[in-house]
């Protein structure tokens, strides 16, 4: 796609997503009329993951060439999503110990979600566990990209080592890649509307304007709380791609449809293909597209680790339960280590939500005090969750 084109339908997906908000805004329940479109869209991203994702890694795992380049390659992307993800961690203890936004808060009577029940007994077990799946295809099927990135790598390593045999079966993925990556740019100009519709359904869902705020104002400060914490990390990580990767704001206008897009779809996985051709127009390295952004999408979740450790504290302050700063390093090596391995667990962010919880003590049925605005809350962690796995991209690139 040319400069002049991406920058039009950039534009076009800004214009979407503001009319989106305000048409579910003032025509409340009317928007969810919408809901298809928005839906249309997303099936249409969500389509192109996983023959993407695996064509992608087995790609770039191939390109590399010696397959000490991967563990070179491997090694620097894994330091640098750990290091991020204890960093947006730690951004929000301090935000949260700052402003206290939930102390004096009324409780009500918050309940227990029959869906939050059945996960209060996963835990670092099963997430190892899912790091191998026995059946690939029921994995592909539920969109559980982690033991499929786990099965490609393996597999692109075996094939470098069987020599010229491996060139022609390289060559299919390298097509197929090529290929997807072409299907992503079609499916793109669906982008303005579906994205519209998708926070005008979402909006509506909620009841419209007028009852949003009232979700908004039951924990405001929650919500005042969160979306500081992941501003002050947003410009950390563009200090580490100015610093890093050498690369500045023009990146960040060149990686704007993609965060735009993770805002409308509250799904780092739906944004996948768009992020990976955002890349690529911003001449970052093939090899690093296709391996680094996959295992990102997977495993980096800076926004999602943040709003897990100030939402635990939130509890805690909301049931006037004072953590130890003993009991916060415990939250801060468990938000960490879960945000990263939780991946290839269904409802990944919720399962990350009890095992910290459960890890200090606190009681589940606080996480009924965040329900009604974890919607909203989710599109600002993904968009963070993208722009971290965007600056990814450039550090490994700059470090190859």
């Amino acid at each position: 796609m040319s400069h002049k084109h991406a920058l039009i339908l950039l534009a076009f997906i800004i214009i979407g997503a503001i009319t989106g908000v305000l048409y579910g805004w003032y025509f409340g329940t009317q928007a969810q009329q919408l809901a298809w479109l928005g839906t249309l869209f997303l099936n249409a991203l969500k389509m192109t993951i996983i023959p993407l994702v695996i064509s992608s890694i087995i790609s770039g795992v191939g390109s590399l060439g010696d397959i000490r380049h991967l563990g070179r390659v491997g090694g620097f992307t894994l330091i640098y999503y750990t290091l991020t993800t204890a960093i947006a961690v730690m951004v929000g203890l301090l935000v949260v110990n700052w402003i206290q936004p939930g102390s004096g808060i009324n409780l009500g009577d918050p309940s227990i979600p029959e869906h939050i029940l059945a996960k209060q007994d996963t835990g670092m077990a099963d997430i190892i566990l899912s790091l191998i799946s026995p059946n690939l295809v029921a994995s592909a099927s539920q969109t559980q990209l982690l033991p499929l990135i786990v099965f490609a790598i393996l597999f692109a390593m075996a094939l470098t080592t069987i020599g010229k045999k491996s060139n022609t079966v390289f060559a299919v993925f390298d097509g197929i890649n090529e290929a997807m990556m072409k299907l992503v740019i079609w499916i793109m100009h669906l982008a303005p509307i579906g994205i519209f519709a998708l926070i005008a359904a979402r909006l509506g869902n909620a009841g419209g304007g007028e009852q949003f705020m009232a979700e908004i104002k039951a924990v405001g400060m929650h919500v005042v709380t969160v979306l500081t914490g992941l501003a002050i990390h947003s410009l950390i990580l563009l200090l580490i791609l100015v610093i890093v990767a050498k690369q500045g704001i023009p990146y960040l206008v060149g990686m704007a449809r993609a965060l735009v897009t993770a805002f409308g779809t509250a799904s780092s996985s739906a944004t996948l293909p768009l992020t990976m051709e955002c890349a690529r127009e911003n001449n970052i390295d093939p090899k690093a597209v296709k391996f680094v952004l996959p295992l990102g999408a997977t495993i980096n979740m800076d926004g999602t680790a943040l709003y897990e450790a100030a939402a635990v504290l939130f509890i805690a302050q909301a049931y006037g339960i004072d953590l130890t700063m003993g009991q916060q390093g415990i939250v801060f090596v468990t938000a960490t280590l879960a945000a990263i391995g939780a991946a290839g667990i269904p409802e990944a962010g919720l399962v990350t939500m009890v095992i910290v919880l459960t890890a200090v003590g606190l009681p589940l049925e606080g996480i009924g005090l965040l329900l009604a605005v974890d919607w909203f809350l989710d599109r600002f962690r993904t968009t963070i969750n993208v722009w971290g796995d965007s600056v990814g991209a450039a550090v490994i690139h700059r470090l190859m």
